[in-house]
């Protein structure tokens, strides 16, 4: 499947410091957008992305993957002080529930 620009995660969100409003895309952290309307910013990022790739295309350059698309196995490894894991630990026991399980809820909130 071709990667698409519009496949990627945007955001528009306004700049105080610039005074516009400014387009991001999670997979090309380095790169921004800005516009005076919210409409303009979300084009012009999906324009900047569309060009950047195409000129990685160009250079053989590896595309990041889009993370609609990415597959996560759902697990990772947090490492926290012992103190706080006995802590975590303890809570789960209280709770009647497994740490994954008291850890997967507090991190969804």
């Amino acid at each position: 499947m071709p990667i698409k620009n519009d496949l990627y995660t945007y955001r528009v969100t306004w700049s105080a410091e610039d005074e516009e409003y400014v387009g991001l895309c999670a997979e090309f952290p380095g790169l921004s957008w800005l516009a005076a309307n919210p409409e303009a910013v979300f084009k012009g990022i999906r324009n900047l992305v569309a060009e950047v790739i195409k000129d990685m295309q160009a250079n053989n350059e590896k595309i990041p993957e889009p993370i609609s698309i990415k597959k996560y196995s759902g697990k990772f490894m947090v490492r926290v002080p012992p103190e706080i894991h006995r802590a975590l630990a303890l809570k789960a026991a209280e709770a009647g529930v497994s740490l994954n399980r008291l850890a997967s809820s507090k991190l969804s909130q």
